[in-house]
């Protein structure tokens, strides 16, 4: 059958920005303001074309790492085009971790950036998504 209701695996969120049906429900979605933070570990990053891009405003990807092997709490920090900007920092995952975990979906927004040689201190706001 076409129009058959299927039970699958995505969540929510990727079912609604995967969908025409996202442009409907995004005007009903809130973003709330949960933390002030920054990117850690710029430093360790390999291609560093990626912070060309890097300016206040942008919207940034985070994404559970939870293989990690040094911190299994860890949150990648990803730019929109889903490229590595670092991690959230170690003594501010545990609460967005476990929010993700349970399905919650959070981005976050870059406040500042201000390159200083290899270190690049990236400013930003955690939001959570709500509809």
């Amino acid at each position: 059958m076409e129009n058959e209701l299927k039970v699958g695996q995505q969540n929510m969120v990727s079912l609604v920005s995967s969908n025409p049906l996202g442009d409907i429900i995004k005007p009903l979605s809130h973003e709330i303001l949960l933390f002030d933070s920054y990117v850690a570990g710029t430093t360790h990053i390999e291609d560093e074309t990626v912070f060309d891009d890097v300016s206040p405003g942008n919207k940034l990807i985070l994404q559970r790492e939870p293989e990690n092997r040094f911190d299994e709490n860890a949150i990648l920090v990803l730019d929109e085009k889903k490229r590595k900007l670092g991690y959230i920092p170690e003594k501010d995952n545990i609460v967005f971790a476990r929010l993700m975990d349970a399905g919650k979906y959070l981005i976050a927004k870059i406040n500042t950036y201000e390159p200083k040689g290899a270190f690049r201190q990236i400013n930003i706001s955690i939001y959570l998504v709500d509809f």
